[in-house]
């Protein structure tokens, strides 16, 4: 009976350190347009990445990890476990870079499950109301807005340095380089919660363009131009990258908190500048094509996951084919988290394989669906299809990269079996994906919610068939473009204000000028001169001249509840075009 009594007091101390044990923290670090090659443990032999590279080593690899070929969707499906077309974000812009009303993120299930949640950086899934980070399950949210540093609809001014970001959705200069910035602030965060567990999300923005960096960085790359790579402010921004992660692996070690973090480190598409348009400058890992191909070059990327705690960790490789909507159902399982069966997860749980308790994934098709445009990306000559070592792309061309890796030799005449099952396979899961509101519907921007009280509308994220413009500089110059629709959803009833404007309100300037202060000028300023502004918005079309002075144009309207379309002109002679800022907000009349 005593030995009996023993043995159940140490069953029950076991059980309470097992229930007590804290939760392993997850730190996701995704850089922006660095290719699969652009890394020194994948074989460059002039990047220097000397942290990355030992985290390699220390690392399970997915060798064969695929995401989107434009960073919008591929931040969707890690986000959400759901393709593209499931979440509404596959394009970088025309109102399809913003997450579906009612989307569910990997942020929100961490912070239902008890963790503190923080975002730094890139997050390029919506900037008004209900699509921000602190919408979406962030605690923490400090970020630039849209898909870069320095473009139209971010803060105006920002170019890396010292510039201004939002710190939960108010603007806030900070001091340094960007990338630095974003690390150092995670870092702050981590700081303040390190007896929490924590999931931090960290993006950042660089080595997309524009390609700004500290010399000091860039130097050492600067006799290789015109030689063997493309751009030497590229491999610099990935440099600061790499010695950010160094700092950032030291400091988790001073905190002893290291071997019960899960770390990752991965990137959202292929190489932007890291190759030469034909793919003889440069090193691409022996792949074809970058970023915006659908070709593995454009959508295969590197995939780094270590939890010492956890047994996932050596060095060593799985070769199954594996994508961003798995992350978080396997996180979800690696972290024991409750997932509701509501999520429609497209994604797996590649749990077992990480943790060797399988070596086997269940057969599937991966599906890389992406259009830069509003319309639905239903054409095949669009999409990669993947499966095992097949590769279907447009539609016709089929590759054996095992064989093959570069995918220079179309076997679709060999192998028409093949071609015919991944086409039945796409169909099958595009018939499904049909019956989704987010197939078929906008994200909207949501008026009239206390939760952001003036919503900015850029013509950045505007509906429409011209090609977008997404820079600062092109407003400065004036730039005409056509695309002038906006998706809202009325949530109050009653009058709204909606202020037209051609420079945001941190750049004020007279519509038909030039701001008198331009902060950080280094754009080309052009003058415009429309005489009218027109608006379209639930059945009302309202027309205003332009006075001289005028900063803005404003209109007061009437809106029901429901959803509406905004459209927003500027009428210039016989020239309509789009306004390039529009700003909304509730009267409480």
């Amino acid at each position: 009976m005593k030995n009996l009594i023993i043995l159940l007091f140490s069953f029950v101390c076991l059980l309470g350190i097992s229930q007590n044990e804290k939760p392993p923290n997850v730190i996701l670090v995704l850089t922006d347009d660095q290719g699969i090659g652009e890394i020194g443990a994948h074989g460059n032999p002039y990047i220097q990445t000397p942290n990355i590279d030992k985290f390699y080593k220390q690392s399970v690899r997915l060798t064969d990890f695929h995401v989107n070929p434009v960073c919008t969707p591929t931040r969707a499906a890690i986000m959400t476990g759901r393709y593209p077309i499931n979440n509404g974000a596959w394009a970088t812009y025309k109102g399809r870079d913003a997450l579906s009303d009612g989307a569910f993120t990997m942020a929100q299930l961490f912070q239902q499950n008890g963790y503190e949640t923080g975002i730094f950086g890139k997050w390029h899934l919506g900037d008004n109301y209900p699509s921000r980070p602190t919408d979406l399950g962030f605690d923490c949210a400090i970020h630039h807005k849209a898909g870069g540093v320095g473009e139209l609809s971010d803060y105006w001014g920002n170019n890396y340095f010292n510039d201004t970001y939002y710190v939960n959705n108010e603007p806030k200069q900070f001091e340094g380089y960007c990338t630095d910035v974003w690390f150092e602030e995670a870092m702050k965060f981590i700081t303040t919660n390190q007896e929490k567990p924590f999931f931090v999300y960290l993006p950042t923005n660089a080595p997309h363009s524009p390609f700004y960096v500290d010399e000091k960085y860039a130097e050492p790359y600067q006799h290789l131009k015109g030689k063997e790579i493309v751009n030497p402010e590229f491999y610099g921004m990935i440099t600061n990258i790499d010695e950010n992660f160094g700092k950032l692996e030291k400091f988790l070690k001073k905190l002893k908190i290291a071997d019960n973090t899960i770390l990752i480190f991965m990137t959202d598409n292929g190489t932007s500048d890291g190759i030469s348009k034909d793919g003889k400058i440069g090193y691409n890992h022996g792949f074809r094509g970058k970023k915006n191909d659908r070709t593995d070059g454009g959508h295969r990327v590197p995939f780094f996951i270590r939890w010492k705690d956890g047994n996932i960790k050596g060095g060593w490789d799985i070769n199954n084919v594996t994508a961003h909507v798995d992350l978080l159902p396997t996180l979800a399982s690696l972290c024991n988290l409750s997932v509701s069966n509501n999520m429609k997860l497209d994604g797996i749980d590649l749990s077992n394989v990480l943790l060797k308790k399988s070596d086997q994934l269940e057969e599937r098709s991966i599906f890389v669906h992406s259009r830069q445009d509003w319309r639905t990306p239903f054409d095949i000559s669009n999409t990669a299809i993947v499966m095992k070592d097949w590769r279907l792309v447009n539609g016709d061309e089929l590759y054996d990269i095992e064989k093959d890796r570069i995918q220079l030799n179309n076997v679709a005449k060999e192998h028409p079996e093949v071609v015919q099952l991944l086409l039945k396979n796409n169909q099958e899961f595009l018939k499904k994906s049909k019956l989704n509101a987010e197939y078929t519907q906008f994200p909207t921007t949501i008026i009239g919610n206390p939760n952001q009280k003036e919503i900015k509308l850029t013509i950045q994220h505007a509906i429409g068939d011209d090609l977008p413009i997404w820079k600062s500089e092109q407003v400065a110059a004036g730039k005409i473009n056509r695309n002038n629709k906006h998706a809202l959803q009325v949530e109050k009833e009653g009058w709204y204000k909606i202020a037209c404007r051609r420079w945001p309100k941190e750049n004020s300037g007279p519509i038909i000028g030039i701001p008198d202060k331009n902060p950080k000028n280094w754009f080309v300023y052009k003058t415009i001169s429309p005489s009218k502004v027109r608006i379209q918005i639930a059945n009302q079309i309202i027309e205003k001249a332009i006075e001289p002075n005028d900063e803005e144009v404003t209109f007061e309207v009437f809106l029901e509840k429901g959803k509406t379309f905004l459209v927003n002109d500027f009428i210039q002679k016989e020239e309509i075009y789009g306004v390039y800022y529009s700003y909304i907000s509730y009267l409480n009349r």
